[in-house]
């Protein structure tokens, strides 16, 4: 039913579809993003979607997502704390990243929800952008390497 979905999709948007799956995480859109990527594997490994294109688009959606949550941080921060005063996701990933810091923004990122709120953190609490970018992007690309190969061989499980 979802791979459906998802080539319905695909078929009207384009791969653009996989992108803005990823990159309006952080605006309250709620796309399971591993369905998302697991889905996208599946489909390609069966030629319905090509590999590259699919997960290009679903990486470069997720860094957007995560460099737009960052930048919110660095330049709305107080105004954006005040709004998630009373957000349990929220105090949860600020206090993963006051006990864990840089191991928080690597590790947050495979945490659903948690992903979308730690570059906000990070941004926020003044990292710097490089090194925002270093830790976080890398994060990100294992991330999605793992979920969309898994995609990729469940699909010959299945």
């Amino acid at each position: 039913m979802i791979s459906n979905t998802v080539i319905q999709l695909v078929e009207q948007y384009g791969y653009l579809a996989f992108f803005l799956a990823f990159s309006l995480g952080p605006f309250g859109i709620p796309v399971p993003n591993e369905i998302t990527i697991i889905t996208g594997g599946i489909l390609s490994n069966a030629d319905v979607l090509d590999p590259w294109k699919t997960y290009i688009f679903i990486l470069t959606g997720l860094l957007t997502a995560i460099t737009l949550s960052y930048f919110a941080g660095r330049f709305f921060g107080l105004k954006i704390r005040t709004k998630f005063q009373s957000n349990h996701s929220f105090h949860k990933a600020e206090k993963m990243f006051i006990q864990q810091g840089e191991l928080a923004m690597c590790f947050g990122l495979c945490i659903p929800i948690v992903r979308y709120i730690m570059p906000l953190l990070v941004g926020l609490s003044g990292v710097r952008f490089k090194k925002f970018a270093l830790i976080s992007y890398f994060s990100a690309l294992l991330w999605t390497v793992a979920f969309f190969t898994i995609g990729r061989y469940l699909e010959t499980i299945v």
